[in-house]
Order: C-alpha cells, then sequence, then structure tokens
C-alpha cells in the first residue's frame, strides 16, 4: 500500500479520524486536566495517560506541537550530519508516536522502529495511528518502564521528547545513561522554559561525559555560555491546527507556536553550525541584528548590513533557531 501524503499532512488526518465521534466536552474537560499534570513540577512515578479518552484528549492537545518540535530539532541535525539516515529508531517514552513521525518526515525509507512508553492505552492508539503509513506500520509499540533498569537494544537513533520532566532525577540519569549506550545518535526535546532548559543541559552534560559530541543547536560541545537563572536556551516552531484542533484547544487562531529546548549529540562525524540564532532576528531599517551562539563558545550580536550583499539578503529570511550563516550563503 502507499501512502504519498506527507507525514505531517497524514498525522493530521489520523488524529481528525481519532477524535470523529468524540464528545467535545468530554475531550475538553480530558485536555484541562492533562495540561495541569504537564505544568505541574512534581513528577510522578505512574503514567500520567489513565485511559483511551485520555490519550485522544492528548493527541489532539499535544501531538502536533510535539511532532513540530522534534521535527525541527532532527532537521537541525541532519544539516550536521548531511549523508547519515538512522537505520534503526528507539523512541523512548514515545507515546502515541510523535516523534516516529518526525523521524519519518526527515529521512526517507523505511526502518526498524520501536515505541516504549508505560501507558499501554497510548501505545494502542499510536499503534492504530501508525498503522495505515507504510514507514510506520510494522513498528513495534513496546509497554515498558522509563528510568532506572530500563534496557535498550542497539539502535542508530533515540528520541526521548517530553519525557523529562515526567521523571524524577535518578530516572532521568538513567534514561539518558542508557539512551548513550545504546545509540549512535539521541536527540532529546524538552518545553522551552527553564526548567526544560535546565534538563537539557543536564542531559547534554551526561551525553559529552559519555563520548558524545553535540551536533545541534549548539556550535560546540563546551560549556553553554548562557548563565543560569539569567537566560535560557529555547527555539519555537510554528504549528499549523485544523478547526478541531482550534475547538479542541479552545484558541481562534490558525497557527500556534510552540517553545522546546533540545539537544541532538552524536558519535557520528558531524559537522556542527558555525553559530546559531539564538533569538528572532531585528530587522530594521538597513540591517539586520542577529543574536548568535557562536562556535568559541560566546553569544555575540551580529549586525548584518545592505553594504553585506547577498549576505544581507540571506538575513532577512534567516529565522530563530536557524544555523548562521548557512552552509550555501554568499559572503
Amino acid at each position: 500500500m502507499n501512502d504519498p501524503v506527507p507525514p505531517a499532512e497524514a498525522l493530521r488526518r489520523r488524529l481528525a479520524e481519532l477524535l470523529d465521534g468524540l464528545p467535545p466536552t468530554a475531550v475538553t474537560r480530558a485536555v484541562d486536566r492533562l495540561i495541569a499534570a504537564y505544568r505541574g513540577a512534581t513528577p510522578t512515578d505512574a503514567p500520567i495517560l489513565r485511559d483511551r479518552a485520555d490519550v485522544a484528549a492528548y493527541a489532539a492537545y499535544r501531538m502536533p506541537a510535539t511532532f513540530a518540535a522534534v521535527r525541527s530539532a532532527l532537521a537541525a541535525f541532519a544539516d550536521a550530519v548531511p549523508g547519515w539516515a538512522p537505520g534503526s529508531h528507539v523512541d523512548v517514552g514515545g507515546g502515541t508516536g510523535a516523534a516516529t513521525w518526525a523521524v519519518a518526515a526527515t529521512w526517507d525509507g523505511t526502518r526498524p522502529v520501536t515505541v516504549l512508553d508505560w501507558a499501554e492505552p497510548a501505545l494502542a492508539i499510536g499503534r492504530e495511528i501508525a498503522a495505515a503509513t507504510p514507514t510506520l506500520a510494522d513498528a513495534r509499540w513496546q509497554r515498558d518502564r522509563i528510568g532506572a533498569g530500563l534496557t535498550l537494544e542497539s539502535t542508530d537513533l533515540v528520541t526521548v521528547s517530553y519525557v523529562l520532566n515526567e521523571l524524577r532525577e535518578t530516572d532521568r540519569a538513567a534514561l539518558v545513561d542508557a539512551a548513550a549506550g545504546a545509540a549512535q545518535a539521541v536527540v532529546i526535546v524538552e518545553a522551552g522554559t527553564p526548567a526544560g532548559y535546565a534538563r537539557v543541559i543536564e542531559a547534554r552534560d551526561r551525553l559529552i561525559g559519555a563520548g558524545f559530541h553535540v551536533a545541534a543547536p549548539c556550535p560546540h560541545s563546551a560549556a553553554c555560555p548562557i548563565v543560569p537563572g539569567q537566560d535560557w536556551c529555547h527555539f519555537s516552531a510554528r504549528v499549523g491546527r485544523s478547526s478541531l484542533h482550534r475547538q479542541i484547544k479552545g484558541g481562534s487562531l490558525a497557527y500556534e507556536d510552540e517553545k522546546f529546548s533540545y539537544v541532538a549529540a552524536t558519535r557520528l562525524p558531524a559537522e556542527p553550525a558555525p553559530a546559531r540564532v539564538v533569538r528572532r532576528p531585528q530587522i530594521r531599517k538597513g540591517q539586520v541584528l542577529l543574536d548568535l551562539c557562536e562556535a568559541d563558545e560566546q553569544l555575540r550580536r551580529t549586525t548584518v548590513t545592505k553594504r553585506h550583499g547577498e549576505l544581507y539578503k540571506t538575513a532577512r529570511d534567516a529565522d530563530w533557531g536557524d544555523a548562521w550563516p548557512p552552509r550555501d550563503a554568499v559572503s
């Protein structure tokens, strides 16, 4: 069976089918409870998603945004390791599988995929959503406790998205260590908050300690130059909303911006960006102001003016999170 529909569109269609017929009030109540649970600061020893209604609400509330954030992180990683594609993928704490869809959107072809989660209802719906998509139809959806004691089979890529916030410190460390011991590449995504950034930095340090080097977003594998408590590194991915999605989330706009922090680290040869745009570029008359994290472990503001010729045009198109300068930019 062929499915020519791009993964992002296919996922939107599957989610619409999943929610079709569910009472909107019940889904809205479940979304409200899940928002409170996921915004809480207390880790848990049990899955937040309890039953099918919870999972359907979660899928409507979170999957499009999680997909967009992970897809953005994977795109930056893929740019740093051109010509490489994972031959296998394990998604730890993957729930309904947003990261598996993001991997399918980043690299063509099929590969063995395993999704691990401790919530069986999430795995069941993830399997259901993916069943009609050839690149994910044969994925394994496996129930497992996420944290200390987790054993991962050898794989090319491990993704861990929006999971560390649910774990205690010892479980976070054990999960990152397990990923580092099993994979050639590890991509970790968390919420774009000071606390999410702190968890990413904690994981980044453990990965570097395990012999990995950072491929993205950082242009180096040295200590982050951001002073803790004064700022945090995060990025933004724009997420298109369907009319059903707007109804469920109570929003009126056709889009939302998902803020996220991430690290993509690898044992593979990689070419990190020369610098990374870490704030929205400021476009002024005849100039563009770019806040950059640079390879010499410094944060600097660079001004690109019309005198820079083609590079100025490139700067006007630059976005938050982009590599700078782009590899094909004309200086």
